[in-house]
């Protein structure tokens, strides 16, 4: 429940007060000491307010409210002692710990139109989040359309390289995988702004020349420009900055880097038909460069694709969620749809609003998640 409010303190009569008197209007919720409070928080949370002492035994109240800030940013954290310790006051609300402080005792009234003040900075918190969250992708999917639409090879690479990454960062446990599922999405972005040419050489292995090179090694700084200016984007941006670092030159690399430059080079080995095994030989030959936890990682399973059937079907039978198996080109040599895409619903109204102008092949061998197949 939102309007959770857990009470922390080392005397039980008081908690049982709190209880009693504040149920009525709140889930309440109290813990016998900061250890146990901890434990609450872990186990229970996350609690929208939580309202501890500041004099408790092993653990002040400031100290606890810390660790609770670390283990849930958004609770809204209230002090309360009996003491009247200015000094603790300054000290608490200027370490962020505190939304309030209070000094008992504290009336029921005053301790009501507390915690309401708090439920509404509660949900300021969150509804701010979720705005964010809400923006985030909205400009996310705004920019991977543009490359979709621009510059289907490399957006085709882009889905190719997120599914791998996915599937690399889920089974080295990471943490938080969402950074680098949005960079894998934007990884590809600055490729907007190179010459088709230079593109064509990188994407079908072509040797490029030193000038090619410097042009076509500058694409990820581009896209972290772009994405620097986009709120809580900086880490992103910084994971797409290093993607093509070296380990050896640059060890202190981001995890999330180190997965796209493996299945970046990965990538580019398959599209130029290299067996799957012997591309991960290929990398492991190239001693220094990559993380040797991620080489484990992609050596194993089938790099993504467990899940999907091969099928070939009809072009009106593309579903989103499909991945295309092969690139889809009209007749008269039209590049739509890049092999490894991945079909949303702006691919299938393209298709569709293309198949009405130029001949498109009847039919085209895609991946089908196994949740369409009877």
């Amino acid at each position: 429940m939102k309007n959770r409010v857990l009470f922390v303190d080392d005397e039980q009569n008081i908690l049982d007060t709190y209880r009693a008197l504040l149920r009525k209007r709140f889930k309440v919720d109290v813990a016998l000491g900061p250890e146990e409070g901890i434990a609450k928080v872990k186990s229970s949370g996350p609690y929208a307010i939580v309202v501890s002492d500041l004099k408790m035994p092993k653990m002040d109240g400031i100290t606890f409210l810390t660790k609770v800030k670390q283990l849930s940013p958004d609770t809204v954290r209230v002090m309360l002692t009996g003491h009247a310790d200015l000094e603790a006051a300054i000290s608490a609300v200027n370490e962020g710990s505190v939304f309030r402080f209070l000094t008992k005792p504290s009336s029921i009234d005053e301790m009501i139109r507390t915690l309401e003040a708090a439920m509404k900075q509660y949900s300021l918190v969150v509804a701010e989040r979720e705005l964010l969250r809400g923006t985030l992708r909205g400009s996310v999917k705004v920019l991977t359309d543009i490359l979709s639409l621009t510059n289907p090879e490399a957006f085709g690479r882009s889905e190719r390289v997120r599914r791998l990454a996915g599937y690399v960062g889920q089974n080295l446990n990471l943490k938080q995988t969402l950074y680098l599922d949005l960079a894998a999405m934007l990884g590809q972005l600055g490729c907007i702004t190179l010459p088709e040419s230079v593109l064509l050489k990188v994407f079908t292995g072509e040797t490029l020349t030193a000038e090619e090179q410097q042009i076509y090694d500058m694409h990820p700084s581009v896209t972290a420009g772009m994405l620097s200016q986009i709120p809580r984007m900086e880490i992103v941006s910084q994971i797409i900055l290093h993607q093509n670092d070296r380990l050896d030159d640059n060890p202190t690399m981001p995890i999330e880097s180190r997965v796209l430059k493996a299945c970046l080079d990965y990538d580019s080995l398959i599209q130029q038909k290299t067996d799957k095994m012997d591309a991960i030989a290929i990398l492991r030959g190239m001693e220094g460069i990559y993380d040797n936890k991620v080489l484990d990682v992609l050596e194993k399973g089938t790099a993504g694709e467990d899940g999907y059937v091969r099928r070939e079907i009809e072009l009106g039978e593309l579903k989103k969620g499909m991945i295309l198996d092969e690139g889809l080109w009209s007749e008269d040599e039209v590049h739509l749809v890049a092999e490894g895409t991945e079909i949303t619903e702006t691919a299938i109204i393209r298709i569709n609003n293309f198949s009405r102008a130029k001949k498109l092949p009847p039919r085209i061998r895609v991946l089908v998640p196994l949740k369409y197949i009877d």
